[in-house]
């Protein structure tokens, strides 16, 4: 038995590496400060005697004793990283910095859950891990692509430095069950408006495309780089290579869940990618891993949680 910190660990991806954590017979210390993740995502791990929540946040040090750390502790959608940029750029620089600290002190392994966003808008299609990327250093997006690009310069150099155990994972568009409703991210925007019967927003001319990876395969190959070798650090394209428009998208969802909800064209908001597709031969070489939940499943569990959600709301 491990005991095992999870920062961010009541977040959409943090609450089901809990279960897969606790699910195998580690120790969960589940740390997270609540701006985006949920009490309901972990309310039911709270009576399991391996699990512990320790509010907190990762901006400031961290005194425990753990055998390991997965760092996933960050908003992730633009409204939310974009409501405090400051505090976002600080979340992945400072929380970095910190956890690193506590990784070298009890000398254990952490992975860092980095991100897609390392490459901007790019100018390579797909991307393979050796793209360095094409970001706005100025505009609204940088708090989080550049916070993000920076605290993996700090895990590279720790690893040089300190010699320190690290992995590296850049994370693609996921979606799944405990996705935030309000989090303005595609699918969860798509299926909340389709279930009200709202229009559902499109924008730009819903050519642009993206690779949507289901949170049990993500979690997975999270998993599966945090138990490979040492030798193996990172970084390595955790995603669906599966490509999808918006447009695609919008109609699985209208079709799946029976709305009658209209499209409605909006206009592109500043430095948003057109294309995202990760390469993932990196990670069936050296991980065995790729995704295998299709779209279309992914998306009826998916809309099944929300609409259990949009009942509550009711109650």
């Amino acid at each position: 038995m491990k005991r095992i910190l999870v920062t961010g660990g009541a977040g959409f991806l943090g609450s089901h590496l809990c279960d897969l954590l606790l699910a195998e017979g580690n120790e969960v210390l589940c740390v997270d400060n609540f701006f985006t993740g949920r009490r309901k995502n972990i309310h039911h791990l709270l009576d399991s005697k391996n699990f512990e929540f320790l509010r907190h946040d990762v901006t400031m040090p961290l005194y425990v004793e753990v055998d390991e750390i997965y760092n996933l502790a960050c908003p992730a959608s633009p409204i939310h990283y974009q409501f405090d940029p400051v505090q976002t750029t600080k979340t992945s620089v400072l929380g970095a910095i910190n956890m690193l600290g506590l990784a070298k002190r009890l000398k254990i392994k952490i992975l860092q859950a980095s991100t897609s966003e390392v490459y901007g808008d790019p100018e390579v299609h797909p991307q393979p891990e050796s793209y360095k990327g094409s970001v706005s250093v100025t505009g609204p997006r940088a708090c989080y692509d550049e916070g993000k690009r920076c605290a993996e310069t700090l895990f590279f150099d720790y690893h040089r430095q300190h010699k320190l155990n690290i992995k590296v994972m850049r994370i693609f568009n996921t979606y799944g069950p405990r996705m935030h409703p309000s989090d303005g991210r595609v699918v969860s925007n798509f299926i909340v408006q389709a279930l009200k019967g709202e229009d559902i927003t499109i924008f730009g001319d819903g050519k642009q495309t993206r690779s949507f990876c289901y949170v049990s395969d993500l979690i997975a190959g999270m998993h599966k780089l945090m138990n490979s070798p040492s030798s193996f650090i990172g970084p390595v394209n955790i995603g669906n290579p599966v490509e999808f428009t918006m447009l695609e998208l919008a109609e699985n969802v209208l079709e799946l869940t029976g709305s009658k909800s209209k499209l409605k064209f909006l206009p592109l908001p500043q430095d948003d990618p057109m294309q995202r597709k990760p390469v993932i031969d990196l990670a069936k070489k050296e991980l065995g891993w790729e995704p295998r939940m299709q779209l279309r499943e992914g998306l009826k569990e998916t809309i099944a949680y929300f609409e259990e959600v949009l009942q509550e709301e009711h109650v």
